[in-house]
């Protein structure tokens, strides 16, 4: 029997089959539908000429601190996601940052990506541990999360708002990719083309071998200087925000 000839009853079923299977490995909502409801984070439209520069999977003890002398050298307030791990490898760091007028934020206690299904007594265990972690080595609270990846799906965002945190992701035109090192150049291109009101500007303060992002941040910030460009920490920014997060169905029970 030939394919198109198969019985009315077997094409049904191969068609459910395969909706099933396309339909589980799309995401059940996107950007427009969290970011209507305040869910999550991507940038804060304003017409005052701010940007919130963020700094990913530190600290490290090489690269942090050149990245807080820049800053200071400018003024500039960022906000630092940082991984628990290497919170309670390198605590006088995270102190260092939280004393020169930085802001913390969660980014998981050991960086897996939750592609996929996630779990959520996984999910809760690596934020929890990094706020305890953070919370131990500076007695702050943070209440910003970040997933590595950027991979986010409903689950997250109803786990992140119980624990009593908002998701935060960075401007689709302010991603320097410079874990992957690509050339100083592109990575000062990338920020200076693309600066807007708002931004959200993503970095690593921790790379894998040598940085580049120490080197391109000493060109890009006199020149977002020289445009006017104060530079604020993401909760600053989001004093500007138009959105409050949607409410949860159940009571929040957020982490202490």
């Amino acid at each position: 029997m030939g394919v198109f000839q198969l019985p009315l009853f077997q094409w049904t079923a191969a068609i459910s089959c395969l909706a099933a299977i396309l339909f589980s490995q799309a995401p059940a909502n996107g950007r427009e539908y969290y970011e209507s409801r305040g869910d999550i984070v991507w940038e804060v439209p304003t017409a005052d000429k701010l940007i919130a520069l963020t700094f990913d999977d530190g600290p490290d003890p090489k690269q942090t601190p050149k990245i807080l002398d820049i800053l200071k050298q400018y003024d500039a307030k960022a906000t630092f996601f940082v991984v628990g791990k290497r919170v309670d490898l390198y605590p006088d760091i995270v102190r260092r940052e939280l004393a020169e007028g930085h802001e913390l934020a969660n980014h998981t206690f050991t960086h897996p990506y939750f592609q996929g299904k996630v779990s959520v007594e996984r999910l809760q265990q690596e934020i929890d541990s990094t706020h305890k972690s953070i919370k131990k080595a500076t007695g702050t609270s943070p209440h910003l999360f970040r997933p590595p990846g950027g991979y986010y799906n409903q689950t997250m965002v109803h786990v992140t708002k119980k624990l009593g945190y908002l998701v935060v992701l960075w401007s689709w035109h302010q991603d320097t990719v410079d874990w992957n090192r690509p050339g100083v150049g592109k990575i000062v291109n990338k920020v200076l083309n693309n600066a807007r009101n708002g931004d959200i500007v993503l970095f690593h303060d921790f790379v894998e071998g040598r940085t580049q992002t120490v080197a391109a941040l000493e060109k890009i910030m006199p020149e977002l200087s020289k445009r006017g460009y104060k530079f604020v920490t993401v909760s600053e920014l989001l004093k500007h925000r138009k959105l409050d997060p949607a409410p949860l169905k159940s009571d929040p029970a957020p982490l202490k």
